[in-house]
């Protein structure tokens, strides 16, 4: 799974060695097309950096043979192998994102959608795409028939489909990965740590300095990586969506890799980035791809009416300009961040 979305972590190890009975662990590798990283506060009874990064590679591991749509042998690729009026087994934490998909669908009118994948090969960034391109009316028309949350449904311990749809996790399985593995690393006695899975990531108590674990969220640059607002977390996580890594550009226009459900077209307006901060990193996962499709304006007023806390970045005449929701502003406020 590729995921474009950025967010660079900042780590402050302990200042001396003298007097620090907990020293920080890290450790990190290749996943999902990406790359994952994890840094922990080790005490005397915390687990060893080979014991906490074998539990953090297995569930990795497991997301991957459950979650990727770029492997045939996954679970949602042979159940997107399969033809309409098909049911398949499935775990309850697979049907578990299903619902939660879903409930995000419902909550936005559409605007975050599981099943889009027939489009994004079409547009060419999808696991089974034929290259970039600009698909024809009746392209679009044809795949339309193959999307929406509407044709699937979970009967027991199987998901169904009524039409020959299929399923893409990518815009929650990074932040879905992160909560496993944070839940891991808790059980393992780790009450310390910075998660982090193709940029979405979530931190949680006190270094062995006592200072906080610091982020930053990158600017939407195409070309080079600037560290954009520093944000400190304990407790929350942060996921970024954006338009600056993945797309197309085709007689002059720009083509983003996030498409709109309701046009079954790459999204118009112009929101840049958002980053959402929240508990939950698979809740923030899914909304910021979801502000992200509803834009500056709508995805601004969805935010402020679900108390969602949101960082927009749009493009303006003379730079970018950010605009932050209430509930972010106040979050800010509450923990004196910069």
């Amino acid at each position: 799974m590729v995921d474009s979305r950025w967010v660079v972590a900042l780590l402050l190890t302990c200042v001396s060695l003298v007097g620090c009975s907990e020293r920080v662990e890290e450790f990190g590798g290749p996943t999902m097309g990406s790359h994952y990283s994890v840094k922990y506060l080790r005490g005397s009874d915390g687990p060893a950096l080979a014991e906490a990064q074998a539990a953090t590679e297995g569930i990795l591991a497991e997301v991957d043979q459950q979650l990727s749509t770029y492997r045939s042998d996954s679970l949602i690729s042979r159940f997107n192998a399969l033809p309409a009026h098909s049911c398949q087994p499935m775990p309850e934490s697979l049907l578990a994102l299903v619902r939660f998909g879903e409930q995000l669908s419902l909550q936005s009118a559409g605007a975050f959608d599981l099943t889009l994948e027939p489009l994004l090969n079409l547009w060419g960034f999808g696991p089974q795409s034929r290259g970039e391109q600009v698909p024809s009316a009746e392209q679009l028309a044809e795949a339309r028939e193959r999307v929406g949350h509407r044709h699937l449904h979970i009967d027991g311990q199987q998901l169904c489909k009524d039409v020959a749809l299929m399923v893409d996790f990518n815009s929650i399985a990074a932040g879905y990965a992160v909560e496993r593995i944070s839940a891991r690393l808790a059980q393992l006695g780790v009450s310390s740590y910075l998660v982090e899975v193709t940029g979405e990531l979530k931190a949680k108590g006190r270094k062995g300095d006592g200072s906080a674990w610091r982020v930053a969220i990158e600017a939407p640059l195409d070309d080079q990586q600037v560290a954009q607002t520093i944000l400190t977390l304990d407790g929350e996580g942060i996921s970024t969506s954006g338009d600056y890594h993945n797309y197309f550009e085709r007689d002059g226009r720009r083509y983003s890799h996030t498409l709109d459900p309701q046009t079954a077209a790459p999204i118009t307006h112009g929101l840049a980035q958002v980053s959402v901060v929240d508990a939950s990193v698979q809740r923030a996962d899914g909304l910021s791809t979801l502000l992200m499709v509803l834009g500056p304006e709508r995805g601004l007023a969805f935010a402020e009416r679900e108390g969602i806390k949101a960082l927009f970045v749009t493009r303006g005449a003379h730079g970018f300009v950010s605009q932050r929701s209430s509930a972010f502003q106040r979050w800010l406020v509450k923990g004196e961040q910069p």
